[in-house]
């Protein structure tokens, strides 16, 4: 049962994380982000109590909250997409040799770590996408989801070797402070515009 919930789990980060890079529109963005931080829930209760996934959850979407509140005070007027290649079929390429790799890759993780397919193939897919994200824009909300993204897969990764409630807690407030450095950032560069 277990395993069929994480590959679940899988398959919709793999279709969240790809859904960032290729919608333009806030609104999805945030949602995708909230997909991920609830898909990674499920794959961190195989390694944690409960209670220790749930507030990795919490605080996913409090993340997700603190961005959505700041994008929405400094909503823009013609928002532009400040990616460097700013094709789809591009970013769909990229994700696909992304996905290749990090499923290689995976496959050593889990002799590695003795972790299973689905939890290492998913981190992976979260780190590798998020440095995608981070290497293709410009936009300091992106650069934030790419960051949030990264730390959401490493907590993953790194939920299989240990199960500290201080280590828990001192990454769900890395997170929280980087979606509070995001909106920061997200006003501030919306006022020198103005």
């Amino acid at each position: 049962m277990a395993e069929t919930i994480n590959w679940a789990a899988l398959l919709l980060t793999i279709m969240a994380s790809v859904g960032l890079l290729l919608s333009r529109d806030w609104h999805w963005r945030i949602g995708f982000l909230a997909t991920q931080y609830l898909c990674a829930f499920f794959m961190l209760q195989t390694h944690w109590p409960i209670s220790m996934a749930a507030s990795k959850l919490v605080a996913g979407w409090m993340a997700c909250v603190v961005l959505g509140i700041a994008r929405l005070n400094s909503e823009k007027r013609g928002e532009e997409d400040l990616s460097i290649p700013q094709g789809r079929l591009f970013h769909l390429l990229i994700s696909f040799i992304i996905l290749v790799v990090t499923f290689a890759v995976s496959l050593r993780v889990t002799t590695w770590l003795g972790i299973s397919l689905p939890i290492a193939w998913g981190s992976l897919v979260l780190m590798g996408l998020g440095l995608l994200q981070l290497g293709i824009t410009l936009d300091p909300f992106r650069v934030v989801i790419g960051l949030l993204t990264i730390l959401c897969g490493f907590e993953i990764l790194y939920a299989t070797v240990e199960s500290s409630i201080l280590v828990t807690a001192l990454l769900a407030v890395v997170n929280l402070g980087l979606a509070l450095t995001g909106a920061f950032f997200l006003i501030t560069v919306e006022e020198e515009r103005i």
